[in-house]
C-alpha cells in the first residue's frame, strides 16, 4: 500500500470526524445523529476519492491503446514460442531416454536368453541319460509285472483245475461189482453105477447154481450236492476260516482297511475258495450261517486291532439271503447291537445287484443296521449309472469298482467317464476303492484318475488270520450267550499238509515283493 493512499485515508477520517463533532456541538445533533453524519461524510469522501482514482487510471489507457495491445501480443507470442521450445526439448529428451532404456532392455534380454539356453543345455545333458535309464527301468518293471500277472493267472487256473478234478474224482460214485457165481463141479464120465447106488449118486449130484442177483447202481451224486455236503460239514465242524486282504492308500501304500474273505476246509484239509462254494451255499440256504460266523469273527479281529490302538477298518460281506432270513438276521442284529462300540470300524459290503433288486424287507434290514451306526460299501459294481446322493442317504460311504472298469479295459454302462468317478463320489463324501489291481502299471494309471484306495494281489494276497486273533469274546468281557461258537484253532503247519492254494499264494506274494523291490 502506497503512502499517499494512507495519507488520504487519514485525512478523510479526520474530516468525517470533525463534521460529526461540529454537528453534535454546533447544531445540537444527538450522539447517534452526529455519528451518522460523520459516516455519511466519510462515505462521500471515499466515493469521491475512488472516482478520481479511476479517472486518473483511464486517461493513460485511452491515450495509448495501440501500444498496450502490441505489447500484450508480443508477450503472448514470446510465451507461446518459449512453451513450444520447452515441449520440443522435453520430447527430445524423452525419446532419447526411451531409446536408451529399450537398448538396455534388449541387452538384458539377450544376456538372459543366453543364460537360459546354457542352463537348458546343461540340464538336458544331465537329465537325458537319467531319463533314458528311468524309461528302460519302467519298461522292464512293466514287462516284469505283466509276466508276473500272467504267471499268477496261470497258477490260479492250474490250481482251480486241479481242485475241480479232485472234487470230480471225490464226487464220482463207486459202482459195486457183484461177485461171480461159483462154478459147478466137474463130473467125470464113468461106467453106470449099480442100481443100488443110483440114489446116492443122484443125491451127490450138485443142484443148479442160483441166478446171479445184479445190484442196482447207486444214485448219481452231482458236484453241487457234494459241495453242499462239504459246506454243511465245514459249518458243523467250524472249519470256516477267515482270510484278510489289505486295502492300501495310494500312493503311500499304507494299510487302511482289510476285507474279510471266507474259506472252507474240507475233511481232508483242502481249502475251498469262496467262488467255488458261494453258489451252492446260496442254493441250499447256507449263506446266512456262513455270514453270521464270518461277521462274528470280524468283530473279534476288530476288537483285537482296537486293543492295539490301530485305527484300521474291516469290510465284511453280507448276502441278500442273510438280510431276509427270519431266524439268522434277528440274532445277527442283536449281536451287532451289543457291539455298537466297534460299529465305526466295521463296513458291511452289499452287492450292487442286491441293492438294485432290494425289496421292502432288504431295505428295512439295511435301515436297521444303519440306525445302529454301521456303514455300507457297494460291492461287485457292474453298472456305473447310480446316484451318489441316494447311496449316502442309505448309509453307503464306500464304492468298490474293478480297476479294469476304471481304466476302461472293460466296458460297462455309465453316464460319466469312469476316470471322473472318484471326483464325483468324493463330492458326496464317498470313497472309491479300486479292487483287483494286478500290475504296477495299473497303479500309476489309477493315480491319474484320482483313486486314493486300492486292493489287489499287487499289494498282498489274502492271508489267513492268526489263531490268537480269534480268541473268544468272553475273554474281553462279552456275554457268552450272545456269541456264536468259537471255531477251533487251526492245527500247526507242521502237522497239516500245505494246500495248493496256500502254496500259490506264497509264490504270488514272493513274486509281487520282487516286482516292488525292482
Amino acid at each position: 500500500m502506497r503512502l499517499d493512499l494512507v495519507f488520504v485515508s487519514v485525512c478523510m477520517a479526520l474530516i468525517a470526524g470533525s463534521a460529526g463533532a461540529i454537528a453534535y456541538s454546533a447544531f445540537g445533533f444527538g450522539a447517534p445523529s452526529a455519528m451518522l453524519t460523520a459516516i455519511a461524510v466519510l462515505a462521500l469522501l471515499s466515493l469521491y476519492n475512488l472516482l478520481s482514482m479511476r479517472a486518473a487510471v483511464r486517461q493513460p489507457a485511452q491515450n495509448q491503446p495501440g501500444d498496450l495491445l502490441r505489447i500484450t501480443t508480443d508477450t503472448v507470442r514470446q510465451e507461446a514460442a518459449r512453451q513450444d521450445t520447452l515441449r520440443q526439448e522435453m520430447r527430445q529428451e524423452m525419446r532419447q531416454d526411451m531409446a536408451r532404456q529399450v537398448t538396455q532392455v534388449e541387452r538384458d534380454l539377450v544376456a538372459l536368453q543366453r543364460r537360459v539356453d546354457s542352463t537348458i543345455e546343461r540340464t538336458r545333458a544331465t537329465t537325458e541319460p537319467l531319463t533314458a535309464e528311468i524309461g528302460e527301468l519302467g519298461t522292464l518293471v512293466r514287462q516284469l509285472a505283466e509276466t508276473l500277472s500272467d504267471h499268477e493267472r496261470k497258477l490260479t487256473e492250474i490250481e482251480l483245475a486241479e481242485i475241480e478234478r479232485v472234487e470230480v474224482m471225490q464226487a464220482r460214485p463207486k459202482l459195486e461189482v457183484p461177485p461171480a457165481p461159483a462154478a459147478p463141479p466137474v463130473v467125470q464120465a464113468s461106467s453106470p453105477p449099480p442100481v443100488a447106488a443110483a440114489a446116492p449118486a443122484a443125491a451127490s449130484t450138485p443142484a443148479p447154481a442160483p441166478a446171479a442177483v445184479v445190484t442196482p447202481p447207486a444214485p448219481k451224486v452231482t458236484a453241487a450236492d457234494a459241495m453242499a455236503v462239504t459246506i454243511r460239514s465245514a459249518i458243523d465242524a467250524n472249519r470256516v476260516d477267515l482270510y484278510l486282504q489289505p486295502m492300501v492308500t495310494l500312493p503311500q501304500r499304507k494299510i487302511r482297511y482289510y476285507e474279510a474273505l471266507s474259506r472252507l476246509r474240507s475233511d481232508k484239509g483242502d481249502v475251498v475258495l469262496a467262488t467255488d462254494f458261494l453258489g451252492s451255499a446260496d442254493a441250499h440256504g447256507l449263506l446266512p450261517k456262513i455270514d453270521n460266523l464270518v461277521i462274528f469273527r470280524c468283530v473279534q479281529v476288530v476288537r483285537r486291532l482296537l486293543a492295539k490302538n490301530r485305527e484300521i477298518g474291516l469290510f465284511c460281506n453280507v448276502s441278500v439271503s442273510t438280510l431276509t432270513d427270519g431266524s439268522v438276521f434277528p440274532q445277527l442284529l442283536e449281536f451287532l447291537e451289543a457291539n455298537r462300540a466297534v460299529s465305526s470300524s466295521i463296513v458291511l459290503e452289499i452287492p450292487q445287484s442286491a441293492l438294485t433288486s432290494a425289496g421292502p424287507i432288504e431295505l428295512e434290514s439295511l435301515s436297521a443296521l444303519a440306525e445302529r451306526g454301521y456303514r455300507f460299501s457297494l460291492d461287485n459294481v457292474t453298472d456305473l449309472r447310480f446316484e451318489p446322493r441316494d447311496l449316502v442317504a442309505r448309509g453307503f460311504r464306500y464304492v468298490k469298482v474293478r480297476a479294469d472298469v476304471l481304466l476302461k479295459r472293460i466296458a460297462v454302462a455309465s453316464d460319466i467317464d469312469p476316470a471322473d468317478l472318484a471326483d464325483l463320489l468324493r463330492r458326496f463324501g464317498i470313497d472309491l476303492i479300486a479292487e483287483r489291481i494286478e500290475s504296477e502299471g495299473s497303479v500309476v494309471d489309477l493315480l491319474e484318475c484320482g483313486v486314493r484306495f486300492g486292493q489287489g494281489f499287487v499289494f498282498s494276497p489274502p492271508r489267513p488270520v492268526r489263531a490268537e486273533a480269534l480268541q473268544g469274546i468272553a475273554d474281553r468281557g462279552e456275554p457268552a450267550e450272545k456269541a456264536p461258537p468259537v471255531p477251533p484253532t487251526a492245527p500247526a503247519r507242521s502237522q497239516v499238509a500245505v494246500p495248493a492254494g496256500a502254496a500259490t499264494a506264497r509264490r504270488s506274494s514272493g513274486l509281487s515283493q520282487i516286482a516292488r523291490r525292482i
